[in-house]
């Protein structure tokens, strides 16, 4: 269903946000019409048709910014081009470059190129009173955060666009840096919330993760079948298993397979662009093709299909790819390991399959970080389920702070700014500094008294009882409230022959921690269950 944009007439404010597309789930893309003043800007064009652009034949905007080359942000640029020539699209050099790589149904020589190039942190003039610059946002080689100033006579107004960010350092790109954004101060702050308030162990800690799931198989003599998407992860993934010391020298084929394969030969003309360890890496061996330093790394073709499965070997191919052809050959054992955001696409019914995390985004701690450093106005949540950004939405500390926003596809967002900007309060942030001892069985925690003037240490303290578990590194307390100490008196009188999650291998600390269960990750009440139910092992009470 086609979506109709915003009249001018509608449009009483001087700043509006009209999305297409918010990319609430994997099948919508994101695109969003910022009415600035007198300009209309459209950010992103990750829709799968352009037809709501072309009611009349006048064009429907003024200009175009791209973050990054992922397709739910950029597979609508062709067509926008070839309906709009007239047109302009504007992208960092490497995001230019990595466009083609939504389009491999066309033949290169028929792509035309459309994409103006912008260089990082220069202040870009696009017309006589409106400007951009660009902020390497992490998440992608070439991903770029946007801040759009407005020059008026009264003041200047400015927004921000984060396309998608990660603040972690990837193994192919820095993340963004929030020393460069502290205290901007735009009016208008648009941010992506992928994963809600949800809290990562660090990027390393995931990697290393990988890499042991991935070593084990092997020493079990199990194949390894990588699916991923076009772009970011399987790169991310190459560049870790070539450089890492638990790989390096390991008598191991790598094998990758059809659209990845072709990324890669795009990356390795992006070499200039990477990080200088990477460029430093790569004066001393190859950073992807190579069959003479182990592990070696080889592009799988039809002629050279029957040498996988012989020993054990790892391939990577794309996601939407059928894997049966992939694991039937040799009749190897294989093991197939998903990405935790492509679960959804697989059916592990059908073969052993593990997942991972290997988060492209920012948590909801480090979105929260960047929202208290950049101190906007207003901010308009995108990209993520509703249910996540609903949680974002719901943080009290945004609440207290922000004029929040979390938009449908079709719903206008009117901006009402005042002549003055109105500066948010900044984050009170209070660190209380301790003491830790250890007695015979014991561990203390001694904390000064000044906890119990703030006013939420009547919640915390309200039975006496806490529950510490460990979150990454960190060691996280909590009270323990009348209702919930109830509710767990109660849940220990289920009979322990009862098929319920309080009886579950898997039930630990009020939540689910089976990979296979739907409730995966999920607080759970003691007396639920699932078809995936598992008595308790032998020993555990």
């Amino acid at each position: 269903m086609s979506q109709s944009r915003p009249r001018d007439s509608n449009n009483k404010c001087q700043l509006s946000c009209f999305p297409y597309g918010v990319g609430h789930d994997r099948t919508e893309g994101v695109s969003l019409l910022l009415k600035l003043g007198r300009h209309s800007i459209l950010l992103d064009c990750g829709l799968a048709s352009i037809e709501a652009f072309q009611e009349d034949s006048k064009p429907p905007f003024d200009l175009v910014l791209c973050s990054h080359a992922h397709w739910d942000h950029a597979r609508g640029l062709l067509a926008l081009h070839e309906a709009f020539p007239q047109i302009p699209i504007y992208a960092s050099e490497v995001t230019a470059k990595l466009l083609p790589m939504n389009w491999l149904e066309r033949q290169p020589d028929s792509l035309p190129r459309f994409c103006k190039t912008l260089p990082f942190r220069s202040i870009i003039e696009l017309d006589t009173d409106l400007t951009v610059e660009l902020f390497p946002a992490g998440h992608l080689p070439g991903a770029a955060a946007f801040l759009l100033t407005l020059k008026t006579p009264k003041r200047n107004y400015k927004v921000f666009y984060t396309g998608d960010f990660c603040l972690s350092n990837f193994q192919l790109v820095e993340g963004l840096s929030l020393e460069s954004l502290r205290g901007l101060s735009p009016d208008v702050l648009i941010i992506e919330g992928t994963y809600g308030t949800s809290r990562h162990i660090h990027r390393r800690q995931q990697e290393k993760q990988l890499l042991e799931s991935i070593k084990e198989a092997i020493a079990r003599q199990k194949s390894i079948l990588l699916p991923v998407p076009t772009l970011g992860i399987g790169q991310e993934i190459l560049k870790l298993m070539r450089s890492h010391h638990q790989f390096t020298g390991k008598d191991l084929d790598i094998w990758v397979d059809g659209r990845i394969a072709k990324a890669i030969d795009i990356y390795l003309e992006l070499l200039p662009e990477f990080p200088p360890a990477v460029q430093n890496f790569a004066k001393h061996q190859p950073l992807f093709w190579d069959d003479k330093v182990c592990p070696r790394m080889r592009r799988l073709t039809p002629e050279n299909r029957s040498e996988i499965g012989e020993k054990p070997s790892i391939v990577i191919t794309h996601y939407h790819m059928d894997l049966e052809p992939y694991l039937s050959i040799n009749s190897a054992s294989w093991l197939v390991l998903i990405p935790e955001q492509l679960k959804e696409y697989f059916h592990p019914e059908f073969y052993k399959t593990e997942t991972y995390l290997l988060a492209e985004h920012s948590d909801g701690r480090n979105t929260t970080q960047l929202i208290h450093n950049i101190r906007p106005q207003h901010i308009i949540f995108i990209h993520g389920s509703e249910a996540y950004l609903r949680d974002l939405i719901g943080l009290e500390e945004l609440q207290n702070r922000y004029q929040l926003h979390s938009p449908s596809s079709g719903t206008l967002v009117e901006l009402h700014l005042g002549d003055k900007f109105i500066q948010p309060a900044a984050p009170q942030e209070n660190f209380y500094e301790g003491e830790l001892n250890e007695f015979g069985g014991f561990v203390t925690i001694t904390l000064p008294d000044t906890l119990n003037e703030d006013p939420r240490w009547q919640n915390f303290a309200d039975t006496g009882i806490i529950q510490a578990r460990w979150q990454g590194e960190e060691l996280i307390l909590k009270g323990v409230s009348q209702r919930e100490l109830l509710s767990q008196t109660s849940s220990a009188r289920i009979r322990v022959d009862f098929d319920c999650c309080k009886n579950c291998n898997f039930y630990r600390g009020q939540y689910c921690w089976n990979q296979a269960s739907p409730l995966y990750g999920f607080k759970v009440t003691p007396e639920g269950y699932c078809p995936v139910f598992e008595p308790m092992d032998d020993g555990e009470g």
